[in-house]
């Protein structure tokens, strides 16, 4: 998983624990008032400060290593299991919440990321790594509407081409041809794409990466197609393939349309 996630737990907790104190005693402390001016007393060593920082609940950190052992040992459920205990004991810490939604998701677990993912938007409907999750989970369910609001917001938050991109796709699939065909030009016009790649199986199911580019003229021409424009549909297949000879989709698609 991603790097030192004990490490991450620990301070989050840690960093609540700070900030719940220091609330505390802002509500705790009495107003200042002014003094009239006494003598001096004779000074004194001060005492030794406490230590300002609260103890992580042993309980807590326990849960965290087991957490930390069960993925170097690679064993999902015992991290799962972690993850549930230390979500129990830190119910509004969205970081374990996410943790969750993201094991799931690494584990194909599809229905389960998708549901933890929506707990995480309610709490924040801006929140782009729940907002991923929620729109890989859709997705590979095949509930497409949902998957492609998923990306929508999260296009409005990043601006990242590569979510335009699978935006571009799901519109396709949902026959929204006009809205599929703005997003590929959105995409041909802006000349970050020209060092993106994407992956394709070929008909040996070996997967290849390919340009950007050449998935989008593809894309071009599918809808060309789909709207009877055989004419179009044949041109930006070539176009395609002139950006990648064999990229296996514009080489099919060209043949069938012949």
């Amino acid at each position: 998983m991603r790097k030192s996630v004990l490490a991450m737990i620990l301070i989050s907790l840690v960093s609540s624990a700070v900030a719940q104190k220091k609330k505390k005693n802002e509500k705790t402390e009495p107003a200042k008032q002014e003094v009239v001016a006494q003598p001096q007393p004779v000074k004194t060593e001060p005492a030794p400060k406490k230590d300002s920082v609260p103890p992580v609940n042993p309980l807590i950190r326990h849960y965290a290593i087991k957490y930390q052992i069960a993925i170097q040992w690679n064993d999902p459920e015992a991290a799962k299991d972690a993850l549930y205990d230390l979500i129990i004991e830190n119910q509004a810490n969205d970081s374990l919440i996410y943790e969750l939604a993201y094991y799931y998701y690494q584990n194909q677990k599809y229905p389960s990321a998708v549901l933890v993912s929506q707990e995480l938007l309610k709490r924040n409907p801006k929140n782009a790594a729940a907002l991923e999750v929620s729109a890989v989970g859709y997705e590979n369910l095949g509930v497409f509407d949902r998957a492609l609001q998923s990306y929508e917001s999260l296009y409005l938050l990043q601006n990242n081409p590569n979510v335009l991109y699978k935006m571009a796709f799901l519109q396709m699939r949902l026959k929204r041809y006009k809205e599929s065909g703005t997003s590929a030009d959105i995409l041909l016009t802006d000349k970050s794409i020209d060092t993106l790649k994407v992956s394709y199986s070929s008909a040996d199911n070996k997967t290849k990466e390919y340009p950007m580019k050449a998935a989008l003229l593809n894309l071009k021409g599918m809808i060309s197609q789909e709207q009877g424009d055989k004419i179009g549909a044949k041109k930006f297949y070539e176009q395609a393939l002139a950006q990648a000879a064999d990229f296996p989709l514009a080489k099919e698609n060209l043949s069938k349309l012949k």
